[in-house]
């Protein structure tokens, strides 16, 4: 590292002996640190992805390491400037590292204020242009990393709802593509097209607009605020179980993505997590909090974000999630997936013997929704079929399943008497929304932003921000009566109680029971493969077909002017 340090110095200005020795160590302290950050930073891509011990002290090892190069570079600017010939990307590479770091802690997290941390990097290499030089120098290897760095930006924006930001970032980013492939006749110009595409429509995948009064867009966030889930109300007799950790799993072909995350799993891992605080006031440096200090309640679920993952992969991190599953804890599986048929005739009823859902293998010719084997007797591999997740019912477990084949986990099994639910999505949609099936599945935007879908189902693509928040404000009121149905329903499954002590699976579960009732009073939603499902079954009169519940979907309605779209005397209809 001496001789490195010696070698910048000598070619950044004179003969080594005219420079003062404290100078010439800051350039070798300054190299050390350079040097050691690389190795660690490196070294991240060798941690395992699940687990969720192993990684905390290598990540704090290199955040220490990162912190002191950023200070030292800020204390020793001048000398490195003169003797080390430091540009002002070097240091816009340290701080996209720094924004790197903070982004990966949110993943292995789930702790949304590290995105704050994170942005607030990648905002500072944008205010102070540190990669503005780089178009300069006659080197596409620099160009690419700045292209990338937008990238992470882009994705850092979307995942805290900075759309006006994105927008902005999306327009710098195709200049610098144009500025690049036509000054360097690059091969990979068709891929950076594709990222710009992407990004433009996953900006557009929501269904509606809320505007301001001049009409500029209103951002709406659908993380859990404190007014968000339904409160628990004294006589409601629920479970203690909290929701702990969550496979997200995407693996529908023709969505609309961006980086590694379909927009159904963008707007699930929003589901499961909280508004971001604000780290400053919380704590220094990740993974450096004491359990002691850590603020109540904030926690979030801990999440695994898995595209198109294969079978073995999938089942891997199924594993690791249920071998670390506290007690007294919930696993979350969300599968939004392309369903998988059987393709020969069973004569038994068995839990492999109604399909699944897609896992993915570059080596499978997908033909539609279903895909073709050559010998009919045998199940399909590439799939996850209801029986694959038998063995993890030996702990309460909530299952989420949106595909076209949602309906194979009707036929579940409780095993081993825990806790279990599965909320399944319609297996087909009306005609008339169909196309929209690119843009996300209408199920999954019903758990994630219920108003948002409930205006989609109704025909209407924009709405005043007034009125939007008096709508909020009544849905509310409807979350918090879906919450006294099921708790005083007589006959509902155990499970569902047993789940509705936590925030999250109770706001899912009151949003899935309001979705269930809006699917059935429709006019256009008449076939019963419309509607959602559930294991257990609900009772239907007291939650998804109570007349009371009804009642109120149509004065939402009412409200929106839309009661045209909806049955009147739903309970005659069947």
């Amino acid at each position: 590292r001496t001789e490195f340090a010696r070698e910048e110095i000598m070619s950044s200005g004179g003969a080594e002996d005219d420079i003062p020795q404290a100078e010439r160590k800051t350039v070798t302290d300054f190299c050390y640190l350079l040097d050691k950050s690389k190795q660690l930073f490196n070294g991240l891509r060798d941690l395992p992805q699940y687990g969720q011990k192993q990684w905390q002290s290598y990540f704090g090892r290199t955040f220490d390491v990162y912190t002191k190069l950023w200070k030292f570079q800020q204390q020793h600017r001048q000398v490195l400037d003169n003797r080390y010939g430091l540009k002002r990307w070097q240091i816009g590479e340290i701080a996209s590292k720094i924004g790197q770091l903070y982004y990966h802690y949110y993943l292995r997290t789930s702790e949304t204020s590290y995105l704050n941390e994170a942005f607030s990097f990648y905002s500072a290499i944008r205010q102070r242009s540190y990669y503005s030089q780089v178009n300069k120098e006659d080197r596409p290897e620099l160009v690419v990393k700045k292209l990338r760095y937008y990238a992470r930006f882009i994705v850092v924006c979307l995942l805290l709802n900075k759309m006006d930001v994105v927008k902005d970032l999306v327009k710098e980013l195709s200049d610098e593509i144009e500025d690049y492939t036509h000054r360097f006749n690059t091969e990979d110009q068709v891929e950076w097209n594709l990222v710009l595409q992407e990004v433009a429509a996953f900006i557009e995948a929501d269904p509606v607009m809320v505007l301001n009064d001049d009409n500029t867009i209103v951002i709406t966030s659908n993380r859990l605020s404190e007014t968000g889930a339904p409160l628990l109300e004294q006589g409601m007799i629920v479970g203690q179980l909290a929701l702990a950790d969550a496979l997200i799993i995407g693996n529908c072909n023709n969505q609309v993505k961006f980086s590694e995350l379909t927009i159904d799993m963008f707007r699930m891992l929003q589901a499961l997590e909280r508004e971001p605080m604000n780290l400053a006031s919380q704590m220094n440096k990740p993974g450096m909090q004491e359990s002691a200090e850590k603020p109540a309640r904030r926690e979030n679920p801990h999440k695994y974000l898995l595209y198109k993952p294969t079978f073995s992969q999938l089942y891997t991190f199924l594993a690791a999630s249920f071998k670390e599953l506290p007690a007294n804890s919930v696993l979350l599986i969300y599968l939004s997936a392309t369903g998988v048929f059987p393709s020969g005739r069973s004569d038994s009823e068995g839990p492999y013997d109604f399909g699944g859902v897609l896992t993915n293998s570059n080596r499978d010719i997908i033909n539609g929704d279903a895909i073709h084997k050559r010998n009919q007797s045998y199940k399909e591999m590439h799939c996850l079929h209801p029986g694959d997740l038998y063995p993890f019912t030996r702990k309460p477990l909530f299952i989420i399943v949106d595909s076209s084949n949602s309906v194979a986990y009707k036929n579940f099994t409780n095993l081993f008497g825990q806790p279990l639910v599965c909320l399944l999505s319609p297996t087909a949609y009306p005609k008339a929304l169909q196309d929209q099936s690119q843009r996300g599945s209408l199920f999954t935007l019903f758990l994630n932003n219920p108003l948002m879908a409930f205006l989609f189902v109704s025909g209407l693509s924009s709405m005043r921000r007034g009125l939007w928040e008096k709508c909020q404000d009544y849905l509310r009121k409807i979350n918090r009566d879906i919450a006294q149905l099921l708790t005083h329903s007589r006959s509902v499954d155990q499970s569902f109680l047993q789940f509705f002590g936590d925030e999250f699976l109770r706001l899912l579960l009151t949003r899935f029971i309001f979705c269930s009732a809006t699917m059935r009073m429709h006019k256009i939603f008449r076939e019963t493969r419309n509607y959602p499902e559930s294991y257990p079954q609900l009772p239907r009169d007291e939650t998804v077909e109570n007349p009371h519940l009804q009642k109120h979907i149509l004065e939402l309605a009412s409200i929106l002017d839309v009661r045209n779209v909806f049955l009147e005397n739903t309970l005659d209809d069947y």
